[in-house]
Protein backbone atom coordinates (compact mmCIF):
# COMPACT_ATOMS: atom_id res chain seq x y z
CA UNK A 1 0.00 0.00 0.00
CA UNK A 2 1.71 3.16 -1.22
CA UNK A 3 0.22 5.20 1.67
CA UNK A 4 1.64 2.79 4.44
CA UNK A 5 5.17 2.61 2.88
CA UNK A 6 5.13 6.27 2.76
CA UNK A 7 4.37 6.92 6.14
CA UNK A 8 6.97 4.11 7.24
CA UNK A 9 9.62 5.54 5.51
CA UNK A 10 8.47 9.31 7.17
CA UNK A 11 8.25 7.07 10.77
CA UNK A 12 11.89 5.40 10.03
CA UNK A 13 13.89 8.78 8.93
CA UNK A 14 12.48 10.59 12.35
CA UNK A 15 9.66 12.23 10.74
CA UNK A 16 6.47 13.80 12.51
CA UNK A 17 3.22 11.83 12.09
CA UNK A 18 0.20 12.43 12.76
CA UNK A 19 -1.53 10.00 15.22
CA UNK A 20 -4.48 9.40 16.67
CA UNK A 21 -5.32 7.11 19.07
CA UNK A 22 -8.73 5.62 20.23
CA UNK A 23 -9.47 5.42 23.86
CA UNK A 24 -8.28 7.03 26.98
CA UNK A 25 -7.56 4.21 29.24
CA UNK A 26 -4.35 3.12 30.56
CA UNK A 27 -3.20 1.18 27.61
CA UNK A 28 -3.89 4.52 25.08
CA UNK A 29 -2.96 7.27 27.66
CA UNK A 30 0.75 5.15 27.66
CA UNK A 31 0.72 5.01 24.14
CA UNK A 32 0.01 8.35 23.34
CA UNK A 33 2.23 9.35 25.72
CA UNK A 34 5.16 7.37 24.32
CA UNK A 35 4.26 8.76 20.82
CA UNK A 36 4.77 12.04 22.00
CA UNK A 37 7.61 11.78 23.67
CA UNK A 38 9.01 11.12 20.26
CA UNK A 39 7.36 13.94 18.83
CA UNK A 40 4.70 13.23 16.94
CA UNK A 41 1.32 14.81 16.84
CA UNK A 42 -1.16 13.09 18.98
CA UNK A 43 -5.03 12.86 19.29
CA UNK A 44 -6.67 11.03 21.84
CA UNK A 45 -10.09 10.19 21.12
CA UNK A 46 -11.99 9.48 24.21
CA UNK A 47 -16.44 8.30 23.88
CA UNK A 48 -16.26 9.19 27.70
CA UNK A 49 -13.80 10.88 29.62
CA UNK A 50 -10.05 9.71 30.67
CA UNK A 51 -10.05 6.47 32.53
CA UNK A 52 -13.79 5.93 32.51
CA UNK A 53 -13.61 2.73 32.00
CA UNK A 54 -11.32 -0.41 33.80
CA UNK A 55 -8.31 2.39 34.74
CA UNK A 56 -10.63 3.98 36.93
CA UNK A 57 -11.75 0.91 39.30
CA UNK A 58 -8.81 -1.78 38.91
CA UNK A 59 -6.83 -3.03 41.78
CA UNK A 60 -3.87 -0.84 40.86
CA UNK A 61 -1.54 -4.08 40.70
CA UNK A 62 1.82 -3.45 39.33
CA UNK A 63 3.05 -6.91 38.63
CA UNK A 64 6.21 -7.92 36.52
CA UNK A 65 5.83 -11.34 38.00
CA UNK A 66 2.23 -11.63 36.68
CA UNK A 67 3.77 -14.74 34.04
CA UNK A 68 0.70 -17.06 34.69
CA UNK A 69 -1.80 -17.41 32.07
CA UNK A 70 -5.68 -17.84 33.73
CA UNK A 71 -5.90 -20.75 31.85
CA UNK A 72 -4.01 -23.89 33.10
CA UNK A 73 -3.84 -27.68 32.41
CA UNK A 74 -7.09 -28.56 34.50
CA UNK A 75 -8.99 -25.61 34.23
CA UNK A 76 -11.43 -27.83 32.35
CA UNK A 77 -12.52 -29.88 35.20
CA UNK A 78 -12.39 -26.92 37.81
CA UNK A 79 -14.26 -24.34 35.40
CA UNK A 80 -17.97 -26.05 36.38
CA UNK A 81 -17.52 -25.51 39.68
CA UNK A 82 -16.48 -21.95 39.43
CA UNK A 83 -19.62 -21.18 36.91
CA UNK A 84 -22.23 -23.18 39.15
CA UNK A 85 -21.15 -21.34 42.15
CA UNK A 86 -23.49 -17.85 42.22
CA UNK A 87 -21.27 -16.66 44.51
CA UNK A 88 -17.69 -18.17 43.08
CA UNK A 89 -14.87 -16.34 41.39
CA UNK A 90 -16.07 -17.17 37.88
CA UNK A 91 -19.51 -16.34 36.75
CA UNK A 92 -21.86 -16.68 33.43
CA UNK A 93 -25.03 -15.51 33.64
CA UNK A 94 -27.38 -17.85 32.46
CA UNK A 95 -28.83 -15.81 29.71
CA UNK A 96 -25.11 -15.19 28.35
CA UNK A 97 -23.95 -18.40 28.34
CA UNK A 98 -24.41 -19.23 24.82
CA UNK A 99 -22.75 -16.07 23.84
CA UNK A 100 -19.53 -16.71 26.13
CA UNK A 101 -19.47 -20.57 24.90
CA UNK A 102 -17.06 -20.08 21.84
CA UNK A 103 -15.17 -18.01 23.90
CA UNK A 104 -14.58 -20.26 26.69
CA UNK A 105 -13.99 -23.07 24.75
CA UNK A 106 -10.93 -21.35 23.30
CA UNK A 107 -9.82 -20.32 26.82
CA UNK A 108 -9.86 -23.75 27.53
CA UNK A 109 -7.98 -24.86 24.95
CA UNK A 110 -5.35 -22.23 25.73
CA UNK A 111 -4.83 -23.65 28.54
CA UNK A 112 -3.16 -26.95 27.21
CA UNK A 113 0.16 -28.06 28.50
CA UNK A 114 1.61 -27.57 25.22
CA UNK A 115 0.42 -23.70 25.05
CA UNK A 116 1.09 -21.96 28.57
CA UNK A 117 4.69 -21.82 28.45
CA UNK A 118 4.56 -20.06 25.52
CA UNK A 119 1.99 -18.26 26.81
CA UNK A 120 3.99 -17.44 30.18
CA UNK A 121 7.15 -16.21 28.19
CA UNK A 122 5.01 -13.57 26.14
CA UNK A 123 3.57 -12.46 29.58
CA UNK A 124 6.87 -12.54 31.41
CA UNK A 125 8.21 -10.15 28.48
CA UNK A 126 5.50 -7.78 28.29
CA UNK A 127 5.14 -7.30 32.20
CA UNK A 128 8.89 -7.73 33.58
CA UNK A 129 9.98 -4.09 32.15
CA UNK A 130 7.26 -2.56 33.92
CA UNK A 131 9.06 -0.36 36.04
CA UNK A 132 11.23 0.56 33.63
CA UNK A 133 8.94 1.20 31.16
CA UNK A 134 6.75 3.53 33.18
CA UNK A 135 10.02 5.98 34.26
CA UNK A 136 10.10 7.70 31.20
CA UNK A 137 6.45 8.85 31.06
CA UNK A 138 6.00 9.46 34.63
CA UNK A 139 8.91 11.93 35.01
CA UNK A 140 7.57 13.80 32.18
CA UNK A 141 4.38 13.88 33.54
CA UNK A 142 5.86 14.50 37.41
CA UNK A 143 3.45 11.49 38.27
CA UNK A 144 6.66 9.08 39.90
CA UNK A 145 4.79 9.24 43.66
CA UNK A 146 1.75 7.55 42.28
CA UNK A 147 3.75 4.53 42.04
CA UNK A 148 4.75 2.74 44.86
CA UNK A 149 7.26 -0.30 44.79
CA UNK A 150 6.09 -2.21 48.16
CA UNK A 151 6.04 -5.30 47.33
CA UNK A 152 2.83 -7.69 46.74
CA UNK A 153 1.93 -10.71 49.43
CA UNK A 154 -0.16 -13.45 48.63
CA UNK A 155 -1.54 -15.09 51.29
CA UNK A 156 -2.90 -19.17 51.55
CA UNK A 157 -5.01 -20.15 54.22
CA UNK A 158 -3.19 -23.55 54.46
CA UNK A 159 -0.02 -25.32 53.49
CA UNK A 160 -2.09 -27.57 51.27
CA UNK A 161 -3.46 -24.23 49.39
CA UNK A 162 0.33 -23.26 48.77
CA UNK A 163 0.86 -26.81 47.67
CA UNK A 164 -1.54 -26.74 44.59
CA UNK A 165 0.12 -23.58 43.74
CA UNK A 166 3.78 -24.24 44.26
CA UNK A 167 3.62 -25.53 40.12
CA UNK A 168 2.83 -21.98 39.08
CA UNK A 169 5.29 -20.64 41.64
CA UNK A 170 8.11 -22.44 40.16
CA UNK A 171 7.16 -21.51 36.98
CA UNK A 172 7.73 -17.65 37.61
CA UNK A 173 11.06 -18.79 40.00
CA UNK A 174 12.10 -20.37 35.93
CA UNK A 175 11.36 -16.71 34.48
CA UNK A 176 13.80 -15.26 36.87
CA UNK A 177 11.26 -13.87 38.98
CA UNK A 178 12.16 -13.23 42.76
CA UNK A 179 9.69 -14.40 45.34
CA UNK A 180 9.98 -15.39 48.84
CA UNK A 181 8.05 -17.89 50.77
CA UNK A 182 6.63 -16.67 53.90
CA UNK A 183 5.20 -18.44 57.37
CA UNK A 184 2.58 -17.33 59.85
CA UNK A 185 4.81 -14.93 62.66
CA UNK A 186 6.23 -13.52 59.44
CA UNK A 187 3.18 -12.83 57.65
CA UNK A 188 1.61 -10.87 60.74
CA UNK A 189 4.81 -8.94 60.87
CA UNK A 190 4.29 -7.41 57.10
CA UNK A 191 0.68 -7.04 57.74
CA UNK A 192 -0.47 -7.33 61.38
CA UNK A 193 -4.01 -6.33 60.24
CA UNK A 194 -4.14 -10.01 59.11
CA UNK A 195 -6.74 -12.36 60.86
CA UNK A 196 -4.44 -15.52 62.21
CA UNK A 197 -6.17 -17.79 59.59
CA UNK A 198 -3.72 -17.78 56.96
CA UNK A 199 -0.77 -20.63 57.32
CA UNK A 200 1.56 -18.98 54.67
CA UNK A 201 1.95 -16.59 52.18
CA UNK A 202 4.37 -15.35 49.32
CA UNK A 203 6.20 -12.31 49.30
CA UNK A 204 6.88 -10.45 45.31
CA UNK A 205 9.39 -7.89 46.30
CA UNK A 206 9.68 -6.43 42.70
CA UNK A 207 5.71 -6.08 42.78
CA UNK A 208 3.92 -2.55 43.54
CA UNK A 209 0.78 -0.58 42.97
CA UNK A 210 -0.77 2.71 41.97
CA UNK A 211 -2.10 4.72 44.97
CA UNK A 212 -5.06 6.35 42.32
CA UNK A 213 -5.38 4.49 38.49
CA UNK A 214 -8.23 6.86 37.73
CA UNK A 215 -5.15 9.98 38.95
CA UNK A 216 -2.48 8.39 36.70
CA UNK A 217 -4.25 8.01 33.32
CA UNK A 218 -5.60 11.85 34.12
CA UNK A 219 -2.12 13.18 34.98
CA UNK A 220 -0.41 11.44 32.06
CA UNK A 221 -3.25 12.74 29.47
CA UNK A 222 -2.81 16.09 31.22
CA UNK A 223 0.88 16.60 30.50
CA UNK A 224 0.12 15.66 26.77
CA UNK A 225 -2.26 17.96 26.46
CA UNK A 226 -0.33 21.03 27.79
CA UNK A 227 2.67 19.34 25.46
CA UNK A 228 0.15 19.67 22.16
CA UNK A 229 -1.53 16.61 22.45
CA UNK A 230 -5.03 16.90 21.37
CA UNK A 231 -8.21 15.24 23.59
CA UNK A 232 -11.58 14.94 21.43
CA UNK A 233 -14.41 13.39 22.55
CA UNK A 234 -16.35 11.18 20.67
CA UNK A 235 -16.88 7.18 19.78
CA UNK A 236 -15.23 6.25 16.73
CA UNK A 237 -17.41 4.09 14.70
CA UNK A 238 -15.10 3.74 11.26
CA UNK A 239 -11.51 4.50 10.25
CA UNK A 240 -11.57 5.21 6.25
CA UNK A 241 -8.34 4.97 4.35
CA UNK A 242 -6.71 6.29 1.17
CA UNK A 243 -3.16 6.07 -0.16
CA UNK A 244 -2.01 9.30 1.62
CA UNK A 245 -4.24 9.33 4.64
CA UNK A 246 -6.84 7.62 7.22
CA UNK A 247 -9.80 9.10 8.19
CA UNK A 248 -11.69 8.54 11.38
CA UNK A 249 -15.36 9.10 11.51
CA UNK A 250 -16.81 9.79 14.90
CA UNK A 251 -20.71 9.07 15.98
CA UNK A 252 -21.55 12.56 14.98
CA UNK A 253 -20.04 12.64 11.84
CA UNK A 254 -16.66 14.67 11.99
CA UNK A 255 -13.33 13.37 10.87
CA UNK A 256 -10.25 13.14 12.11
CA UNK A 257 -7.10 13.05 9.56
CA UNK A 258 -4.05 10.56 10.60
CA UNK A 259 -0.91 9.37 9.38
CA UNK A 260 -1.46 6.26 11.97
CA UNK A 261 -3.79 4.58 14.26
CA UNK A 262 -3.49 3.06 17.59
CA UNK A 263 -6.89 1.72 18.16
CA UNK A 264 -7.07 1.07 22.53
CA UNK A 265 -10.18 1.53 23.10
CA UNK A 266 -10.50 -1.85 25.59
CA UNK A 267 -13.09 -3.94 25.60
CA UNK A 268 -15.54 -2.00 22.96
CA UNK A 269 -12.71 -2.33 20.23
CA UNK A 270 -13.73 -5.33 18.78
CA UNK A 271 -16.51 -3.94 16.05
CA UNK A 272 -13.59 -1.86 14.94
CA UNK A 273 -11.45 -3.99 14.67
CA UNK A 274 -13.85 -6.55 12.40
CA UNK A 275 -14.37 -3.41 10.09
CA UNK A 276 -10.62 -3.50 9.74
CA UNK A 277 -10.18 -7.19 8.56
CA UNK A 278 -9.55 -8.27 12.32
CA UNK A 279 -11.46 -10.99 14.32
CA UNK A 280 -10.88 -11.08 17.44
CA UNK A 281 -11.96 -12.86 20.15
CA UNK A 282 -12.48 -10.15 22.54
CA UNK A 283 -14.74 -10.63 25.47
CA UNK A 284 -15.76 -8.86 28.30
CA UNK A 285 -14.61 -10.25 31.55
CA UNK A 286 -17.07 -8.17 34.56
CA UNK A 287 -14.90 -7.20 37.62
CA UNK A 288 -16.16 -5.24 40.89
CA UNK A 289 -14.66 -3.48 43.43
CA UNK A 290 -15.87 -1.86 47.26
CA UNK A 291 -14.19 1.34 47.94
CA UNK A 292 -13.18 1.85 51.32
CA UNK A 293 -12.92 5.70 52.12
CA UNK A 294 -12.80 4.64 56.00
CA UNK A 295 -10.88 1.20 56.43
CA UNK A 296 -10.03 1.88 59.94
CA UNK A 297 -6.47 -0.45 59.39
CA UNK A 298 -3.44 -0.10 57.56
CA UNK A 299 -2.50 -2.10 54.91
CA UNK A 300 1.32 -1.58 54.25
CA UNK A 301 1.24 -3.36 50.63
CA UNK A 302 -1.50 -5.36 48.48
CA UNK A 303 -2.96 -8.12 49.56
CA UNK A 304 -3.97 -10.91 47.57
CA UNK A 305 -6.24 -13.75 49.07
CA UNK A 306 -5.98 -17.00 46.72
CA UNK A 307 -8.66 -18.57 47.95
CA UNK A 308 -11.03 -15.59 48.09
CA UNK A 309 -9.41 -14.17 44.42
CA UNK A 310 -9.16 -10.53 45.04
CA UNK A 311 -6.82 -8.03 45.97
CA UNK A 312 -6.92 -5.39 48.86
CA UNK A 313 -5.25 -2.12 48.04
CA UNK A 314 -3.76 0.32 50.13
CA UNK A 315 -5.21 3.55 48.01
CA UNK A 316 -4.17 7.14 48.56
CA UNK A 317 -7.78 7.95 49.28
CA UNK A 318 -8.80 4.31 51.54
CA UNK A 319 -8.98 1.13 50.66
CA UNK A 320 -9.99 -1.29 47.37
CA UNK A 321 -11.11 -4.70 47.39
CA UNK A 322 -11.30 -5.61 43.57
CA UNK A 323 -11.65 -8.92 41.96
CA UNK A 324 -14.14 -11.75 40.73
CA UNK A 325 -15.14 -12.34 36.77
CA UNK A 326 -18.44 -11.85 35.35
CA UNK A 327 -19.21 -12.99 31.94
CA UNK A 328 -22.68 -10.82 31.04
CA UNK A 329 -21.59 -8.73 28.36
CA UNK A 330 -21.20 -4.69 27.68
CA UNK A 331 -25.12 -4.28 28.65
CA UNK A 332 -26.45 -5.92 30.99
CA UNK A 333 -26.94 -4.36 34.73
CA UNK A 334 -24.26 -4.98 37.41
CA UNK A 335 -25.09 -7.26 40.10
CA UNK A 336 -23.64 -5.47 43.25
CA UNK A 337 -23.86 -8.47 44.97
CA UNK A 338 -20.30 -9.58 43.60
CA UNK A 339 -18.88 -6.39 45.25
CA UNK A 340 -20.23 -6.89 48.58
CA UNK A 341 -19.54 -10.87 48.47
CA UNK A 342 -15.67 -9.05 48.67
CA UNK A 343 -16.36 -7.53 52.08
CA UNK A 344 -18.25 -10.46 53.47
CA UNK A 345 -14.36 -12.00 52.92
CA UNK A 346 -12.35 -9.28 54.07
CA UNK A 347 -14.17 -8.27 56.77
CA UNK A 348 -13.12 -12.43 58.10
CA UNK A 349 -9.68 -11.76 57.00
CA UNK A 350 -9.20 -8.51 57.91
CA UNK A 351 -10.30 -8.16 61.47
CA UNK A 352 -11.87 -4.77 62.42
CA UNK A 353 -11.89 -3.31 58.52
CA UNK A 354 -14.84 -0.51 58.58
CA UNK A 355 -17.54 -1.72 55.82
CA UNK A 356 -19.28 1.64 56.26
CA UNK A 357 -19.93 4.09 53.56
CA UNK A 358 -18.52 1.40 51.10
CA UNK A 359 -18.86 2.32 47.37
CA UNK A 360 -19.67 0.48 44.78
CA UNK A 361 -18.27 -0.20 41.28
CA UNK A 362 -18.16 -2.45 37.94
CA UNK A 363 -15.75 -2.12 34.86
CA UNK A 364 -15.26 -3.99 32.01
CA UNK A 365 -11.81 -6.32 31.27
CA UNK A 366 -11.02 -6.54 27.47
CA UNK A 367 -9.99 -10.39 27.95
CA UNK A 368 -8.42 -12.84 25.09
CA UNK A 369 -9.02 -16.66 25.60
CA UNK A 370 -5.10 -16.75 25.69
CA UNK A 371 -4.37 -14.01 28.82
CA UNK A 372 -2.16 -12.38 25.55
CA UNK A 373 -3.33 -9.13 24.21
CA UNK A 374 -3.21 -8.14 21.02
CA UNK A 375 -0.50 -5.16 19.74
CA UNK A 376 0.48 -5.08 15.82
CA UNK A 377 -1.00 -3.96 12.66
CA UNK A 378 -4.48 -4.42 11.43
CA UNK A 379 -4.72 -7.00 8.75
CA UNK A 380 -6.17 -4.51 6.05
CA UNK A 381 -3.88 -1.67 6.56
CA UNK A 382 -0.39 -1.66 8.45
CA UNK A 383 -0.98 2.53 9.18
CA UNK A 384 -3.46 1.07 11.98
CA UNK A 385 -2.34 -0.78 14.98
CA UNK A 386 -3.83 -2.81 17.19
CA UNK A 387 -3.49 -2.76 21.36
CA UNK A 388 -5.86 -4.06 23.39
CA UNK A 389 -7.38 -7.29 25.27
CA UNK A 390 -4.87 -6.81 28.12
CA UNK A 391 -7.25 -8.21 30.89
CA UNK A 392 -6.52 -8.20 34.32
CA UNK A 393 -3.00 -6.83 33.47
CA UNK A 394 -3.79 -3.41 31.89
CA UNK A 395 -1.80 -1.08 34.62
CA UNK A 396 1.18 -3.58 34.34
CA UNK A 397 0.93 -3.93 30.37
CA UNK A 398 0.25 -0.50 29.48
CA UNK A 399 3.44 1.11 29.61
CA UNK A 400 5.52 -1.65 27.33
CA UNK A 401 2.42 -1.89 24.75
CA UNK A 402 3.45 2.08 24.76
CA UNK A 403 6.87 1.48 23.71
CA UNK A 404 6.50 -1.45 21.49
CA UNK A 405 3.90 0.66 19.35
CA UNK A 406 5.60 3.77 19.44
CA UNK A 407 8.41 1.61 18.24
CA UNK A 408 6.39 0.03 15.41
CA UNK A 409 4.99 3.68 14.33
CA UNK A 410 8.90 4.70 14.27
CA UNK A 411 9.41 1.43 12.09
CA UNK A 412 12.81 0.19 14.56
CA UNK A 413 13.23 -2.96 15.26
CA UNK A 414 10.91 -3.49 18.65
CA UNK A 415 12.39 -3.73 21.99
CA UNK A 416 10.84 -6.70 22.91
CA UNK A 417 9.68 -9.91 20.06
CA UNK A 418 5.86 -8.75 19.56
CA UNK A 419 4.97 -11.75 17.64
CA UNK A 420 3.01 -13.21 20.30
CA UNK A 421 0.76 -10.59 20.17
CA UNK A 422 0.07 -10.20 16.97
CA UNK A 423 -3.49 -9.48 15.63
CA UNK A 424 -3.65 -12.50 12.84
CA UNK A 425 -2.82 -15.06 15.70
CA UNK A 426 -6.61 -16.14 15.79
Amino acid sequence: MTGATHGTAAAAAGGRLRVVVIGAGIVGACCAAYLRLEGHEVTLVEAEAPAAGASAGNAGAISPGSCIPLSMPGTLRKAPSWVLRKDGPLVVRPGYALTALPWLLRFVAAGRADRVDGIADALRALHGPVHECYRPILAAAQAQALLRRSGCLVVYRSAAAFASARGEWEMRRRRGIDWEKVDGPRLRELVPALAPDFACGVLQPDHGYVVDPRGLVRRLVAQMRSDGADLVQGRARDIGSSSDRLDIVLDDGRKLAADRVVLAAGAWSRPLAAKLGAAIPLETQRGYHLHLRAPRIDLPLPVSFAEGKFYATPMSDGLRLAGTVEFAGLRAAPDYRRAHRLAEMAGRWLPGLGLDGASEWMGHRPCLPDSLPVIGPSPRDPRVLLAFGHGHNGMTSAPATGRLVADMVAGRRPFIDPSPYRPDRF
